[in-house]
């Protein structure tokens, strides 16, 4: 086997399957990390394992998928399905039945003389492996000799079984985006292993066999599986997956001129002016339009056609050549289509070029059509063309330091990549429209989402001011707190030592002070030293609470307070973010690089760093306008429900109203307590949270969150009669739409697993809600760009950040803007029963906007 693992890393690199290891951890530890830190940035996991063990970290959100095995089939496994196949009544109980009975396979030793079956009935008597042992006066015979025998070997077997959650590693989406493979890498490592099939396969492509009918009925690869979390690698489901493309540059005819020379220039862009259409791609150095320099542009109109304008490395007179082409670019009756056409945009816009007319975005429209798949160019010219484009690494070659950029490549080859990515998005956009306008899209398309990029692409170019000067004061307030903790810790521990070392940390508790430990160590012997455990442990001594704070000032400093201002822009001294139109399957935006939607406000540090944003100059302010509990309203909106629809439109606090409804008593008796409990039901409906997570989160049994939500449900009858209908309606037309019209796929609405049908029953509730909020924002915030280019304003939007809005608003022009504002948003959807409310504020900075 250890001559095998060389060649099995090679291949999932190959694969550009991404790797994850943390030295002393073992792999269920750090599966059960992830999963659980994916869980709260709101993914749906699934552990791929047949180990059991994994079974206690399954929640409302993470599931345990068990492959196909000798026959057996796939069997996927939430909360019911645990509690139900190990006949306990919490998840946690697991952990207990594994204590008791043990595990071989794991070298866990148990309770000698306790199974499965006992166990189980051992803990619906005591409900606990430690009630159990504090209790065995209870116990008679064999039994209780046995249990007071094996205590201590009980509970070390219930360690050993606990899958640790707090390995020092950090989740990231981005790091799991699945690429495309390095099919000529990964052809070298099959010849040498002799697998002279797959070696021609992985080049030119299998051939193509029709699935065999699955056990779950789907009839594909991905049969059983549920559609994947937007941007994480997924493979579509569906027949689209396995389409195979058998063409490619070389076997395909082409013409791909390269156009050089001001001469040239001039009748290519005669040719362009008498368009009425065309597709355009740039060539640049670097992903980030706000700091890259263009290197090319390339033009097409008809198929198999196309041309490429190289530009110098000289600025000016990179901008000569670029402006050459305004006149077309900027003719609003020549419609332009790209491929993620805002970066095209941008890109154009630091050359002095507004590019307009009509975008067609191939990227978008394929986006609008099958919202939880892929959306690269190179997938779709594949799935849909069964053309294979040329992968920019076989130009640039691989990330990293030796990589090179366009500008360092031979510009006949970049001419025939560049007119190949104009070619094939004009071949996309003559495939896709035809479908959007079949499925009924082209007007979402068209009024949110081709205004929307007109819209991020103009606040992606203005970006955002930063005070680095704070950042860098803040940052040394930090590290005088954190010399301070280090010397107190220091002093309670009787030597120096590495806070940020788990393994130092671990001994200095557990052998040095001797606090009391119970988890189970690491494969290397090494003590646990996860947040979870420490924060159980702090009562016991002031060191940990102190390390703690270590450990989320440390990490703070280093993510936000310092980081931040290296990514200020060299050329504007501002933060630009991208902002990603198609990567939320319910329509909602997200941000990257750095994502200013994710900075933590739930601490008094973490809200601070709102601070550093500030307005460009002294004579602006920011302006943030959010709006008021818009998914509860949307809610009320589309279910149609009397109780909820009269309890906002008679201006009542929508949380003391599902309370007094929920726990019979009047409004103005309804306790603190009472409300808090309304208030996390009436999200979880919206988010589909069920019986056990909501216990978790009120910390109340099982028992009566289920109580709770039956009580909701008959209190707000007209909600759930609305939440039966749509997952009905899903169920007969395999999707579920926004009230503009976004839809939703929910290929699992049908399927015989309980599981995948409960997740997509889910879905099909919370996506009108969600969707339609993301519709409402998107709309306001195109018609308010619309309003500030048509006024000439100098008030800029600078920020979205999910329900807000935030601007750099000129101080002469706030008093006739707000107004305009909140009527953009409040009425971004006409005809509404419901009133929307938008908050609004102003400040020196974003804290005080807020």
């Amino acid at each position: 086997i250890a001559i095998n693992l060389p060649y099995i890393e090679q291949i999932v690199r190959g694969f550009n399957i991404p790797i994850i290891m943390v030295d002393g951890y073992e792999a269920d530890d750090t599966i059960g990390t992830l999963a659980k830190q994916a869980e709260k940035e709101g993914f749906k996991v699934f552990m791929v394992t047949p180990d059991k063990d994994y079974a206690q970290l399954v929640s409302e959100n993470i599931y345990l998928y068990k492959p196909s095995r000798m026959g057996n089939g796939v069997s996927i496994l939430g909360v019911d399905e645990v509690l139900e196949k190990w006949q306990i009544e919490r998840v946690e109980q697991v952990i207990d039945v594994l204590g008791m009975q043990g595990d071989a396979v794991d070298n866990i030793p148990g309770i000698p003389g306790i199974g499965a079956k006992t166990a189980v009935k051992l803990l619906k008597q005591f409900g606990s492996l430690e009630n159990l042992l504090e209790n065995t006066d209870q116990l008679k015979g064999k039994q209780k000799e046995r249990v007071i025998e094996y205590a201590e070997q009980g509970r070390l077997s219930k360690q050993l079984a606990t899958i640790d959650v707090n390995v020092p590693i950090s989740f990231s989406a981005e790091h799991c985006v699945l690429e495309e493979p390095d099919r000529e890498t990964l052809a070298e490592i099959f010849k040498e292993l002799e697998f002279r099939g797959l070696a021609t396969d992985i080049l030119v492509g299998p051939k193509p066999e029709q699935p065999k009918e699955s056990k779950t009925g789907q009839g594909d690869l991905f049969a059983g599986m549920p559609a994947p979390a937007p941007g994480l690698g997924k493979g579509a489901v569906g027949p689209a997956a396995h389409s195979v493309a058998d063409k490619n540059i070389e076997n395909t005819e082409h013409e791909y001129h390269l156009v050089d020379g001001e001469k040239a220039r001039k009748a290519l862009i005669e040719r362009l002016a008498a368009q009425k259409i065309f597709a355009f791609d740039t060539e640049t150095t670097g992903i980030d339009a706000n700091e890259a320099e263009l290197v090319g542009m390339s033009f097409a109109w008809e198929k198999g056609k196309a041309y490429y304008v190289p530009v110098p490395a000289d600025k000016s007179a990179a901008t000569g050549v670029v402006q050459e082409f305004q006149a077309v670019q900027e003719n609003p009756d020549i419609d332009k289509v790209g491929h993620n056409i805002k970066y095209d945009a941008l890109m154009l816009k630091w050359y002095g070029i507004e590019v307009k007319g009509k975008y067609w975005d191939t990227m978008i429209l394929h986006y609008l059509l099958e919202p939880d798949l892929r959306h690269n160019m190179n997938y779709l010219a594949e799935t849909y063309l069964k053309y294979q484009p040329v992968s920019i690494e076989s130009l640039i070659g691989k990330k990293g330091k030796n990589q090179l950029t366009m500008r360092d490549i031979d510009v006949e080859r970049v001419a025939q990549y560049a007119g190949e990515d104009a070619d094939i998005t004009l071949q996309l956009f003559d495939y896709l429209l035809p479908e959007i306008k079949e499925a009924g899209l082209l007007d979402l398309y068209e009024n949110i989402e081709e205004p929307m990029i007109k819209a991020l692409a103009r606040m992606e170019y203005n970006g955002i001011n930063l005070d680095a000067g704070f950042l860098e004061n803040y940052s040394k307030q930090f590290d005088e707190e954190l010399q301070q903790l280090e010397r107190d810790i220091y002093a309670t521990a009787g030597k120096p030592f590495n806070i940020g070392s788990p393994k130092q940390v671990g001994e200095i508790l557990f052998d040095r002070l001797q606090i009391p430990y119970r988890w189970k160590k690491t494969k290397s012997g090494q003590y646990r030293t996860g947040e979870e455990i420490l924060a159980e442990l702090a009562p016991q001594n002031e060191i940990i609470g102190k390390i703690l704070r270590y450990r989320g000032l440390t990490k703070l400093k280093s993510t936000y307070i310092d980081a931040l201002p290296n990514m200020i822009n060299p050329k504007t001294g501002r933060i630009h973010s991208s902002f990603n139109q198609a990567m939320a399957a319910t329509g909602r935006l997200s941000s990257s690089n750095p994502n200013l939607q994710n900075i933590p406000v739930r601490t008094p540090e973490g809200a601070k760093v709102r601070e550093a944003f500030i307005p460009q100059d002294e004579n602006y302010v920011l302006l943030a306008a959010d709006y008021s509990q818009i998914e509860l309203r949307l809610i009320a909106e589309i279910s149609g429900d009397a109780a909820m629809l009269e309890a906002f439109q008679s201006g009542q606090d929508i949380h003391t109203a599902t309370a007094a409804r929920v726990f019979d008593v009047p409004a103005e008796e309804v306790t603190r307590e009472q409300r808090a409990r309304a208030k996390t039901v009436n999200f979880a409906v919206i988010y589909g949270a069920g019986a056990t997570n909501l216990s978790g989160q009120l910390d109340i049994s099982r028992k009566e969150a289920g109580d709770l939500i039956k009580r909701y449900y008959e209190r707000f009858d007209g909600l759930k009669s609305w939440m039966d209908a749509v997952v009905k309606q899903a169920k007969e037309d395999g999707y579920v739409t926004t009230l503009r019209g976004r839809r939703r796929y929910l290929r699992d609405i049908n399927s015989r697993n309980s599981m995948l049908r409960s997740h997509a029953e889910r879905n099909a509730v919370n996506t009108p809600i969600q969707g339609t909020a993301a519709d409402m924002i998107k709309i306001a915030m195109a018609d308010i760009h619309e309003h500030l280019e048509a006024g000439d304003y100098k008030t800029r939007l600078v920020l979205q950040v999910h329900d807000e809005l935030v601007f750099d608003a000129h101080k002469d022009e706030l008093e006739t803007l707000k107004p305009v504002i909140e009527e953009k948003m409040k009425n971004a959807l006409e005809d509404l029963k419901v009133p929307i409310l938008v908050g609004m504020d102003t400040g020196e900075n974003w804290l005080e906007a807020h």
